[in-house]
């Protein structure tokens, strides 16, 4: 055990990992490339050897072509089994990567939690609430006084307006509205 040795990283790991499974699943196609080449030649050779007729040449070369076949398929399965593995390990990264981050957000989480006291926030929120109801209370004062004066001057005007009207109807004259209103206003 050497006590100087960096502990790896699951980056690192999953990095070292992806280059192994690269390098076999290199070689393996490496192998089944030259296997292939080998069956065109042996395909050849069975061809020429069955043209001259020696049957027993023929049997024992497509006895070797079979097994070369099995071989190639063999080494297929290998290589998706290696794409797999890569995969798998990816997914397996991708897992870790999220629980550090959920062990980051829970760090976050119980910081928060210690710095917002509830019984402070309780007493924000209680305090936040009585200056709101305080607010509230003011703005509908505020509302009321204001409507009350503006509906005096309506009307003050509506009655005026309807005392002109009743007066034209009358048929009293612009002299005697004037008198009206020179007596109202003193």
């Amino acid at each position: 055990m050497n006590i100087f040795k960096k502990k790896t990283t699951p980056k690192d790991a999953l990095r070292t990992s992806k280059r192994e499974m690269a390098v076999a699943t290199r070689g393996i196609e490496r192998e089944i490339t030259s296997l292939q080449l080998e069956e065109k030649r042996l395909v050849a050779e069975i061809k020429k050897t069955a043209k001259t007729g020696n049957e027993a040449a023929t049997k024992i070369l497509a006895r070797q072509l079979v097994r070369l076949r099995q071989q190639i398929t063999n080494l297929q399965g290998s290589r998706a089994q290696i794409r797999g593995v890569t995969t798998h390990t990816q997914a397996l990264y991708a897992s870790t990567s999220i629980s550090s981050g959920m062990k980051g957000a829970t760090k976050a989480m119980v910081a928060m939690n210690k710095q917002m006291a509830p019984t402070k926030q309780a007493k924000v929120i209680k305090d936040f609430q009585k200056q709101s109801a305080q607010l509230d209370m003011t703005i509908e004062m505020m509302s009321e006084a204001i409507d009350e004066t503006l509906d005096k001057d309506e009307a003050e005007e509506e009655t005026e307006d309807l005392t002109n009207q009743v007066l034209d109807e009358i048929g009293v004259g612009v002299a005697s509205q004037v008198r009206f209103l020179f007596i109202k206003a003193n």
